[in-house]
């Protein structure tokens, strides 16, 4: 917190450049996602947000269970987490509905 600003106030500027953020972050790593798995004709760019974003979460699960860090920010790191995520994400999706 910066020194002028008042106690239990939150910048809420920072707070939606960080939804923003999030939002862009998870539709490209929904995107590259979908052209791995195939799926890039049958999504839009709601749909390559909605699996960026659940992807992060999924690949953040995933890398903790064999050893390695979640998401830890914006950073290559964790966009190649969100990116591995969303590929298994879809990958169940499509074996499901076969």
């Amino acid at each position: 917190m910066r020194s002028d600003q008042p106690l239990g106030r939150s910048n809420t500027n920072n707070n939606k450049m960080d939804i923003l953020f999030w939002i862009i972050f998870g539709g490209i790593a929904g995107w590259i996602a979908s052209m791995f798995a195939g799926t890039n004709a049958q999504q839009g760019i709601l749909m390559n947000i909605i699996v960026g974003i659940i992807g992060a979460f999924v690949g953040g699960w995933l890398f903790r269970i064999f050893g390695g860090g979640g998401v830890s920010g914006f950073n290559l790191y964790s966009f190649v987490v969100a990116i591995v995520g969303a590929v298994v994400l879809l990958t169940l999706l499509k074996l499901i509905r076969r």
